[in-house]
């Protein structure tokens, strides 16, 4: 006679024919124990300086997973750049006087500037580029949602100038917090490093 698992069952087989099944059940224990979660959620926090300095410690890993999926979904032989970090947070905001319209409501808006250092491929050659982003975030009652961003290449030396600024909130960067937001509030992000 010889045993077969077949899914949840143990059916023995003596010459073709089944001899017994026998049902198969975790102990109340046990089952309790596997639908309690991992780790416990992490609040998000509602702090804006509590926020940012754990969305950019995960932002690269992000990033570089919104990356690799464009990269996936068309198919090209280039080679996608990786965000290495983020980081260097700026609080200060800069007062936006000229504007062609006047606004109709306070402006709850909380600015960030922030950091990424990447390496891109050019021609097969690695090349890392600092690039500086200047974010737009507000609080909402589903909590924090990205509102815009714009961000701008460093030159290769400290002295050389920057690109302008160019609307990136619909770039890597952009999505990638996104989806971090969106994991923040899920309460599935990791807990902050004491």
């Amino acid at each position: 006679m010889k045993w077969v698992f077949l899914g949840v069952a143990i059916v023995g087989v003596n010459g073709g024919l089944p001899v017994s099944v026998m049902s198969h059940s975790l102990s109340p224990s046990i089952a309790s124990k596997s639908s309690e979660p991992l780790r416990s959620p992490v609040e998000c926090p509602a702090n804006l300086e509590e926020l940012v300095p754990l969305m950019l410690r995960d932002l690269p890993s992000y990033a570089n997973r919104v990356s690799q999926r464009a990269y996936d979904d068309i198919r090209t032989t280039d080679t996608p750049g990786y965000i290495l970090l983020a980081g260097r947070p700026e609080y200060e905001p800069i007062a936006i006087e000229s504007r062609e319209y006047t606004p109709t409501q306070a402006d709850d808006t909380s600015q960030v500037f922030f950091t990424t250092l990447e390496r891109q491929y050019i021609a097969g050659e690695s090349v890392q580029l600092q690039h500086f982003h200047w974010l737009f975030l507000t609080q909402t009652s589903n909590g924090w949602r990205l509102v815009l961003m714009f961000s701008a290449i460093g030159g290769d030396s400290p002295d050389a100038l920057s690109t302008p600024p160019q609307d990136s909130s619909q770039g890597v960067i952009a999505q990638a917090i996104r989806l971090w937001l969106r994991d923040c509030q899920a309460g599935s992000i990791e807990p902050p490093q004491n």
